[in-house]
């Protein structure tokens, strides 16, 4: 089930990044026929998610990749690494939009408003299509979810793009070129900033922002013969996998086997925490913690 799933993704990856890469070369095209910057901005910044989409897509295959004696788990953390670079990427393209069209507040030039309108409008289309593909699981995976948004993103750009060509058409108002850069530009930056900062923490093996972590400390010391808890670390491991270690002080330990099973159903059903690794410690003194290699405060 869950291979059939992972390559259903790639799939719909591949189709995805093909699509678009196929519509930007056009955009890109009617863009220097047109002498229109906004097409060309446009195109950029498709181009922009084009690389992100193949990132995305290179990593989704990367995961993939069985363990080794050297990647014991395998390169699942691709999948954390490849937004970080998307969402850099993407504040790259969004200040070059920015500079750009400050560039051209002095003198917007005239630009045929028509296929403008026509090409983004297919932009549109192409977008939330895309989106449409990749759709599924975007809640739990980042990487997926930095895809999704993405597309989402790109869709209204193009809107943008129509709207402005309309108002070029309608009303002349050639100053609508630069400005809807500005307002493209800034909506991508605000949208990478937060993916930039979720996929950075991910990257740092931060706890994930979807566990609490004084809950989960509240949880282990609440479990039946439990004295102390330390030595806490929640991380991701990679698209919907979550890993914890800790060591539980515990003296009295005749059901040893049964006890760590129930917890390990429980931390999953609790908090999503699917891969847990416990050390079990019978005296309350722990001396190990102490020692100088493993400097823990």
């Amino acid at each position: 089930m869950h291979s059939h799933t992972h390559s259903h993704g790639t799939r719909a990856f591949a189709t995805v990044t093909l699509v678009n890469l196929a519509y930007t070369a056009l955009e890109a095209g009617y863009g220097f026929a047109t002498n229109s910057l906004v097409l060309l901005s446009d195109a950029l910044h498709n181009l922009g998610d084009v690389l992100g989409l193949a990132l995305a897509w290179g990593a989704a295959v990367m995961a993939r990749r069985a363990p080794t004696d050297r990647h014991t788990y395998g390169w699942r953390r691709a999948t954390l690494l490849s937004p970080l670079a998307n969402a850099l990427l993407l504040v790259a393209f969004s200040g070059a939009l920015a500079w750009e069209a400050i560039r051209r507040f002095n003198a917007p030039p005239e630009i045929p408003a028509m296929p403008v309108m026509l090409v983004a409008a297919l932009g549109i289309a192409v977008n939330l299509g895309a989106a449409w593909l990749v759709r599924d699981g975007h809640e739990h995976d980042l990487n997926r979810r930095g895809a999704f948004l993405h597309l989402v993103a790109d869709a209204a750009v193009s809107l943008a793009a129509v709207i402005a060509g309309a108002g070029m058409w309608w009303l002349g108002w050639t100053w609508l070129d630069p400005v809807t850069s500005l307002l493209i530009g800034a909506v991508v930056a605000i949208g990478a900033f937060g993916l930039l900062r979720e996929s950075f923490d991910a990257a740092m093996d931060a706890v994930p922002r979807t566990i609490d972590q004084t809950a989960v400390r509240t949880f282990l010391l609440d479990q039946p013969g439990v004295r102390a808890v330390h030595h806490l670390h929640i991380w991701s491991l990679g698209a919907g996998e979550i890993a914890m270690t800790a060591h539980l002080v515990r003296p009295d330990d005749a059901d040893h086997d049964g006890f760590i099973d129930a917890l390990n159903h429980a931390l999953d059903d609790q908090f999503g925490i699917n891969h847990p690794t416990l050390q079990i410690e019978h005296g309350a003194a722990c001396e190990h913690d102490h020692h100088d290699r493993a400097p823990h405060h």
